[in-house]
């Protein structure tokens, strides 16, 4: 049972606990325990003058409210990554317009006690009172674990308690540690423990006072993993995963974006006959409503994929996979620590590029951010859907598991992976050529996902979506709408070639008439700079169409203005082009100059244009058959 300190009653007129941070390593289940705690009542933010991304919360107990302070996941409390700074300078109250909270929340893995215990140490001694939380307590006592959490505490000189934070169990105690107030913990004497070694061996001492028992190893773990790491097997399974995500994206996300687009489509109709002014008419429906809903309709296919991504992570599998992908990053002079900002580059590029601080070498930090932006993003997800639904028919490849629409969808994800990866290895054989760095990662044990935590997620990403729509796609709406109705002409508005969105894109369109891109290609080019799923706004603007997605009338008018080798150009154009400025600005802080965005903007830029142009004459020579 957890041990809590007593109160003293000099004590009691202090202040309760009003802020908490949360740390523990990674894969302890930490994101999980935060999640629970704080439900949606969480936001996402960086650390004043830095670029690392931290998220806080709210926790409601015992009818007040707690602020918890997500740390970033840490093995040590020795500051030579990114990651590890920050924990100290917050935990130490050095960090600059964070105030240094009043206790501390230590998650631990109960099933790797043995590994993770030697975090504990450097966390009590930063002196702030601290609930040491063992989770995967279901685990441990399922398997036949045991501790003496009484005895521990007393060792630690701090409280324990046996959670789960996927079943909600010993939430009590978090509850009971909150109701403290700060400064009624004694001062805690520690060993001081400067090496790795010394460390293991205070950690097994520990263990050893508490009766630690660690659980049997689960069996079913060690069988899979003979597979799914085996080096010709653990490839192929991994291919098989990322190909069957696909196939569902667009087998089950495509009826589901139409069903949507069709309700985005009855709404504007209900409303069109509401909205007698002519002037008031075409703002709302034709500026906003069929620009941000013609990017809204791809919410489900969206979520969907970050459904099985959610799957996949919480299942265990993600962190085989980065060992997989280990070899292929040591080809180029990377290790497997580049994948897991990699990975999260599919989500999108601004957190990834971020997740790199977890790299100690600086010279594999800055190739990493290099590189991020070439792996498929969120942002890409629309208009691939678009143009892959419109120009490419449905056949099956591998009878119903595979068709063609999905294969295109993940040779687009592959060919930016190779890109990434080329580009990496050119890096690291010059200008940012440095040692090999070895790549220890624990692996937890595979679980089933939790529906909860999973649907958490989902929520908070189409928050993210829909702010997104709420905010950039409507400005760049509202402006397209003004540039296709200015100047006007006795009153009316010009023709659209007549217009000032018209005119730019004439303009441009002598340089990419070569890819075989119209004019309003091209200012759909020029609005995704800002973001990259703006095109589709901007495209059902120009075009005047609905925001239906498939088979309906903005895919009927780009077939009727790309030929196949235009719209595939095109989506190889996406596929390297550097088309987000929220990224461009992160690169530039994390760097700490303009010199490396600057050279990835015209790298990018200019290898979206030959890869186009390559593709638009390639596929006029020797068109498909399908």
């Amino acid at each position: 049972m957890p041990v809590l300190h007593q109160i003293s009653p000099a004590a009691q007129a202090a202040p309760a606990i009003q802020s908490v941070a949360l740390i523990g390593p990674p894969n302890s289940g930490k994101s999980t325990l935060f999640n629970r705690l704080t439900r949606l009542r969480q936001k996402v933010g960086n650390y004043p003058g830095i670029t690392i991304e931290h998220h806080s919360g709210t926790l409601v107990m015992g009818g007040r409210e707690v602020s918890l302070i997500d740390l970033p996941g840490v093995y040590s409390l020795t500051p030579y990554s990114e990651d590890e700074r920050v924990a100290v300078d917050v935990l130490s109250g050095k960090m600059a317009g964070v105030p240094r909270p009043d206790a501390v929340l230590l998650v631990l893995d109960a099933t790797s006690l043995t590994r993770q215990l030697t975090l504990a140490a450097p966390v009590i001694a930063m002196g702030l009172p601290t609930l040491v939380l063992l989770n995967m307590a279901d685990l441990f006592a399922r398997r036949g674990g045991e501790i003496d959490t009484l005895k521990l505490a007393r060792e630690l000189g701090a409280p324990v308690a046996l959670v789960s934070a996927v079943e909600g169990t010993g939430m009590e105690a978090v509850e009971r540690f909150l109701q403290q107030k700060p400064g009624t913990h004694p001062p805690v004497q520690l060993p001081v423990l400067s090496g790795a070694a010394e460390r293991r061996q205070w950690a097994a001492h520990m263990q050893k006072q508490a009766g630690f028992r660690p659980p049997l190893p689960a069996s079913w773990t060690r069988r899979l993993d003979a597979m799914v790491l085996h080096k010709v097997w653990g490839p192929l399974i991994f291919l098989g995963a990322v190909a069957a995500v696909f196939q569902s994206v667009f087998g089950l996300g495509q009826p589901l974006s139409t069903a949507f687009g069709d309700v985005l489509n009855t709404l504007g109709q209900q409303a069109s006959p509401l909205i007698s002014n002519s002037f008031i008419h075409s703002l709302l429906l034709d500026g906003i409503w069929k620009g941000v809903s013609s990017v809204l309709v791809f919410l489900p296919q969206i979520l969907l994929l970050f459904l099985f991504i959610g799957l996949l992570e919480d299942s265990g599998y993600l962190a085989r996979a980065a060992l997989i992908s280990d070899r292929t990053m040591r080809s180029v002079g990377l290790n497997g620590k580049a994948f897991i900002p990699l990975l999260s580059a599919y989500a999108c590029a601004v957190p990834a590029i971020m997740a790199t601080r977890t790299i100690e070498n600086k010279r594999d930090r800055f190739a990493t951010i290099l590189i991020a932006p070439f792996m498929t993003c969120s942002a890409r997800l629309p208009i691939y859907t678009l143009l892959i639904a419109a120009f490419i028919p449905e056949r099956p490849v591998v009878g119903v598991l595979l068709g063609t629409r999905a294969c295109a969808m993940l040779g687009l994800y592959l060919l930016g992976f190779l890109v990434a990866i080329a580009t990496a290895g050119v890096l690291k054989s010059s200008v940012l050529k440095s040692g090999a760095v070895p790549f220890v990662l624990e692996l937890p044990e595979y679980r089933w996902p939790t529906w909860g935590s999973i649907g958490l997620r989902l929520v908070d990403r189409a928050r993210v979506f829909l702010q997104q729509a709420g905010t950039v796609i409507l400005c760049v709406s509202l402006l397209v709408w003004a540039l296709t109705n200015l100047p006007l002409h006795n009153g009316q508005p010009p023709q659209l070639e007549q217009s000032a969105i018209g005119r730019v894109g004439q303009f441009i369109e002598p340089l990419i008439r070569p890819l075989g891109f119209n004019w309003k290609i091209g200012v759909g080019l020029l609005t995704s700079i800002v973001a990259r799923e703006v095109i589709v706004g901007t495209l059902a603007t120009l075009y005047g169409t609905a925001p239906e997605t498939h088979s309906l009338p903005l895919q009927s008018a780009l077939q009727q203005d790309l030929s196949f080798a235009g719209a595939m150009a095109l989506l190889v154009f996406f596929a390297f082009a550097m088309q987000c400025t929220s990224t461009l600005a992160v690169v530039r802080r994390e760097t700490n100059s303009w010199k490396w965005p600057a050279i990835q903007f015209l790298y990018m830029t200019a290898l979206a244009y030959i890869g186009a142009f390559l593709v638009y004459h390639l596929l006029r020579m020797f068109p498909p058959v399908f």
